[in-house]
Parts: C-alpha cells; sequence; structure tokens
C-alpha cells in the first residue's frame, strides 16, 4: 500500500440554465486532496479559501468519502490517516466544492487500496453522497457532461468544450447551501414548462457541441430552479442584465447559487467589471473569476 495519495479535482459550473440536476461543465479552478496513511490516529486539515467554513475533523465529508472506500473494498483499514485539504473553491457558492471533496476523498482512498473501483462505480458512490450527478460528473471527467440516473446507476456522455469559450464568474460574498436552495422550488411542474426545459436543455447540448454559441441566449432559459431561487439573490437581475449588456452571450445561475455564471466568446474583463458593479449597487461584496473550462477532470497522483 502506498503512503501517499494527491488528488486534484477541477470545480463545476452546473445546470448550466434548463439542464437542473443533468449538465455540468468542470471549470480551470482546483481543489488538492492529499491522503496519507500514518502510525496512528487521525488528522484532517483544512487549507485555502473558505477554510473556516469547514470542518477539520473527520465529519469532513471528503473524510466520509476515504471510509467508504475501505468499507466497500474490504481493505484493512491502516491504523492513521493524515487527510489534508488545500481548497481553492469558494465553499457553497454553487462551484462543486463538496463534490470536490467527495471525489478527493474517493480516488485518493480507491489508490490507497490497489484501485478495487472503477471511475463509474466512484462516480456512483460519488452520487450517492452528493445526492445528485451533474458536479461530480463533471469534476470526474472534465469537459461537459450529461448525465442520467437509472436504478442508482449514473450513465453519462462527456462532451468537448470549445476552447474559444470563458466562463465569468461573480461570486457575492454570502453563502447559500444546496438544502435551502431546493427548499424554494415547488413540489411539482406544469407540463409546459417541462416541455420549454427539455427544449432548452436538449438545444443547449446540441449548441455546444456543434458551436453555434449564437444559440446559448435562447437554449440557457429555464423554468424549473432559476425563477425560485433567484430570489435568494439580491440583484440577480441586475447582475444578468449588467453582464449581457458588456458582451456575454448568456447568463445562468452556477449550480444552486449565489454565484452568477456569464458565458463569454469576448469582453470577459468588461463582463466581469460590470457584474461586480451591478452586485454592488446592492450593497454585496462580490469578487470576480475568469476561467476557462477544464478538460481534463480529475487526477490523481502517487507521491514517492
Amino acid at each position: 500500500m502506498p503512503r501517499k495519495i494527491i488528488a486534484r479535482i477541477p470545480a463545476s459550473t452546473t445546470n448550466l440554465g434548463p439542464g437542473f440536476d443533468v449538465l455540468g461543465l468542470a471549470l480551470q479552478l482546483y481543489s488538492t486532496i492529499t491522503l496519507e496513511t500514518t502510525a496512528t490516529g487521525t488528522e484532517v486539515v483544512v487549507s485555502g479559501v473558505d477554510a473556516d467554513k469547514m470542518p477539520s475533523t473527520p465529519e469532513h465529508i471528503a473524510f466520509q468519502a476515504v471510509e467508504l472506500i475501505f468499507k466497500r473494498s474490504g481493505v484493512k483499514r491502516p491504523k492513521g490517516f493524515k487527510l489534508s485539504i488545500a481548497n481553492g473553491i469558494p465553499a457553497i457558492r454553487g462551484l462543486g466544492g463538496s463534490g470536490t471533496a467527495v471525489l478527493g476523498g474517493l480516488l485518493t482512498a480507491n489508490v490507497l487500496c490497489g484501485t478495487p473501483f472503477s471511475d463509474a462505480e466512484l462516480l456512483n458512490f460519488a452520487t450517492a453522497l452528493e445526492g445528485h450527478p451533474d458536479n461530480v460528473a463533471a469534476s470526474l471527467l472534465g469537459g461537459l457532461v450529461v448525465s442520467a440516473q437509472e436504478d442508482a446507476q449514473v450513465h453519462t456522455v462527456r462532451l468537448e468544450c470549445p476552447d474559444a469559450l470563458h466562463i465569468v464568474l461573480a461570486i457575492p460574498d454570502f453563502p447559500l447551501s444546496t438544502e435551502q436552495a431546493r427548499q424554494v422550488l415547488p413540489k411539482s411542474v406544469g407540463f409546459e414548462d417541462a416541455i420549454y426545459n427539455t427544449s432548452r436543455s436538449t438545444l443547449l447540448i446540441a449548441s455546444i457541441a456543434t458551436g453555434q454559441f449564437e444559440m446559448l441566449p435562447i437554449a440557457m432559459k429555464d423554468r424549473l430552479h432559476q425563477p425560485y431561487r433567484t430570489s435568494l439573490i439580491p440583484g440577480f437581475d441586475d447582475v444578468a442584465e449588467a453582464a449581457t449588456a458588456a458582451g456575454a452571450i448568456s447568463v445562468a445561475l452556477s449550480g444552486a447559487g449565489p454565484t452568477v455564471a456569464a458565458y463569454c466568446l469576448g469582453y470577459i474583463e468588461q463582463v466581469a467589471n460590470q457584474m461586480r458593479t451591478a452586485f454592488n449597487k446592492h450593497q454585496i461584496a462580490c469578487d470576480t473569476k475568469i476561467l476557462k473550462p477544464d478538460a481534463e477532470g480529475a487526477n490523481v497522483f502517487i507521491s514517492a
């Protein structure tokens, strides 16, 4: 058994408007998880962005993922572990941070155990821990990933995202948990709204796959979750309008929010500045990041 495994996991932006719990896009923003065997005891160390928002204890979801792999594999658990999370992803902001932690724990522990589980099996484990596959599938595989669940199995198709696309993130200075964001959703939706989202999500996938970005303003419209969730984000409409006026092709919530993602082929600095200004007008501090899609997905290394 190797002593030290390192995993680098990309963030994700999910839903992309109409693709609720289905679509995920990996981003060039990363967290690094290191798992080491030790002689005694368990230690969890969290550093980096928003480290104060995460437990430095075995209750951390990444460590729970480590324990799951040892339990499922039947491999004898070492006497002790040191799990280090170098977080590069803002926490509880709709950028898949919890999913990267889950994957980091699963992937590093899987290698420590001799790789008994395939990527497909690890994705099923990650989805069970997360509750939905969109963020973990994108972070694991990279690119644009379409996911569906059938009988507790996750099925994915991965698409390359054209290199010309930039994603400008406006990250407001407040968290929004997925649980809170789901509480505002209706228990059921009308047939017309279901058809509306089916058509837009299908058009969105086709548009990105063929590079027909001019379709994105229509393809990213949504009736299932954004009309409800944006009520939790002061200034969302102004931020979206500011991004579009500055040159963004389309705008959507990132995951459950509160981060707002603008999809751009140019004018990226202008878009970032205008989104920040729009949030500031609502007395909300805002950080911006200009990112490109990640094409590699998760990487795992055995350290000497």
